[in-house]
C-alpha cells in the first residue's frame, strides 16, 4: 500500500532495469543497436534510465518523432504508414532517418529529405502473430512493399530496409527460419544497404528465452550480410514494469460476486478489450474465491476477467492489475469522463514519486 489515490499506473524502475540489462547484453554481444518502439510506450518520466541502455527511439507518426528527439535524444528513426508534407517538413527537423512505408512515399517527398538516411518498409510475406489483427503480412497488408524488382529499382535512393514482421513471437526457430528467407528472397538488395531493421514484436527479455542463440542469430545475419541490425523493442523493454492500481467501489451479485473497481479496460487498458484477452491480477494473490473484476464504464464489457483468488472483495480492497505499460499507457483514453490514472514511479532507491496526475483541465482540453 502506498497511500496514493488510485487509480494509477505504477512503474517498476527495477523491473525495468532487468529487461534493459538483457537489451545491453543483446547490444553488446549481437552488435546489433535497439530503438524504443513509441507506439508502445513513450511515458518519458522513465527516459532517463532507458537512455543509458538504448541507442533512440523509433516512431510512427510526427509527434512521436518530436517527443523522441526532445525527451529521449540520440537517434531518432521517424516511419508512418503515410506521411503529408507538413509531416515531412516536421520529421526532417528532428529524425537521423526516415522510413517510408511505400515506394510511392519514397518518390514523393525524396527531395524535402535529401541529406538524411532513407529507409523503405518491406514486407517480406512471412511473420509471425498470434492475431490477425496485428499480422503485418496478413492478406491484403498495406504494411511495406513486397516487390523485389520494384525495391531494387529505386534501392540507390536508401541506406536501409525495415522488415517488422513479428508480433509478440517468442520461438526463436520461427524466427530463424524467416530470417533465412528474407536472407535467400532479399539478399541482392541487403548487400548494397548500410543498415537493416528487424522491428519490434520479438519477446528476447520474457523469462527463459534463449538469449545467447538469439545474439547469434542476429550476429551471424548481420555478418552474412554486412549490414548493421537495428531491432525496435516495444513490449520487450517494458513488460511487466507496470500495474494499474485499483480500488473496489462496490461488490454486486448476478450469479457470481462481481467487484466494481474505479478504472475501466476501455479507458485504461484498451488492448485487452481489443484483442479479447484476460490481464492477470498482480494482488490479490491466487486462492479459492472466485470473483469477476469489471470496470465502471458504462460499457457492458468493460470486464478485466474473472480470477480466483485468496481475498473476498469488498469496497476499499485494493486490486492490481499486471503489466500495464505496453500499449496501454499510450492508448488511455477519456471514454465516460472517467478519472483518468495518475502515473506513479517505483524510482531505483524504492521512492515512489507522483510524476502527473490529470483533472478536469485535461480533460476539457482534450474536447473542444
Amino acid at each position: 500500500m502506498t497511500g496514493l489515490s488510485t487509480p494509477y499506473y505504477l512503474l517498476d524502475e527495477t523491473r525495468l532495469r532487468r529487461n534493459l540489462e538483457i537489451i545491453q547484453q543483446v547490444r553488446q554481444t549481437a552488435g546489433a543497436k535497439v530503438v524504443l518502439a513509441l507506439k508502445c510506450f513513450s511515458t518519458w518520466c522513465v527516459f532517463p534510465l532507458m537512455r543509458e541502455y538504448l541507442d533512440g527511439t523509433t516512431s510512427s507518426s510526427l509527434l512521436e518523432a518530436r517527443l523522441g528527439h526532445e525527451q529521449f535524444g540520440k537517434e531518432v528513426h521517424a516511419f508512418s504508414v503515410g506521411f503529408s508534407r507538413q509531416d515531412i517538413l516536421g520529421v526532417r527537423e528532428f529524425a537521423d532517418k526516415v522510413i517510408f512505408n511505400s515506394i510511392s512515399q519514397l518518390r514523393q517527398h525524396v527531395d524535402e529529405v535529401r541529406g538524411l538516411k532513407l529507409g523503405l518498409r518491406v514486407n517480406p510475406g512471412v511473420s509471425c502473430s498470434h492475431y490477425d489483427l496485428a499480422d503485418p503480412a496478413r492478406r491484403y497488408s498495406r504494411l511495406g512493399v513486397s516487390d523485389l524488382g520494384a525495391i531494387m529499382a529505386v534501392a540507390p535512393l536508401l541506406s536501409g530496409v525495415m522488415f517488422h514482421f513479428n508480433c509478440e513471437n517468442d520461438d526463436l526457430e520461427n524466427l530463424r527460419r524467416n530470417l533465412e528467407h528474407i536472407s535467400q528472397a532479399y539478399g541482392t538488395l541487403l548487400a548494397r544497404l548500410e543498415w537493416v531493421s528487424l522491428g519490434g514484436g520479438l519477446a528476447f527479455t520474457k523469462p527463459g528465452y534463449p538469449v545467447t542463440a538469439f545474439c547469434t542469430l542476429l550476429r551471424d545475419f548481420a555478418s552474412r550480410h554486412h549490414v548493421q541490425v537495428y531491432l525496435e523493442p516495444g513490449e520487450a523493454a517494458i513488460t511487466h514494469t507496470a500495474e494499474l492500481v485499483t480500488t473496489v467501489l462496490d461488490v454486486v451479485q448476478n450469479e457470481i460476486p462481481i467487484a466494481i473497481v474505479d478504472a475501466s479496460v476501455e479507458a485504461h487498458l484498451l488492448d485487452h478489450l481489443i484483442y479479447r484477452t484476460q490481464p492477470q491480477v498482480a494482488a490479490p494473490g491466487p486462492g479459492p474465491h472466485q470473483v469477476m473484476i469489471a470496470g465502471r464504464s458504462c460499457l457492458a464489457g468493460d470486464v478485466f476477467g474473472t480470477f480466483a483468488l485468496d481475498t473476498v472483495l469488498q469496497p476499499d480492497c485494493e486490486v492490481r492489475i499486471a503489466d500495464a505499460a505496453g500499449y496501454s499507457m499510450v492508448k488511455k483514453n477519456w471514454f465516460n469522463g472517467l478519472p483518468m490514472p495518475s502515473i506513479c514511479v517505483r524510482r531505483l532507491d524504492g521512492r515512489v514519486e507522483t510524476v502527473r496526475t490529470f483533472g478536469y483541465e485535461d480533460y476539457v482540453a482534450s474536447l473542444s
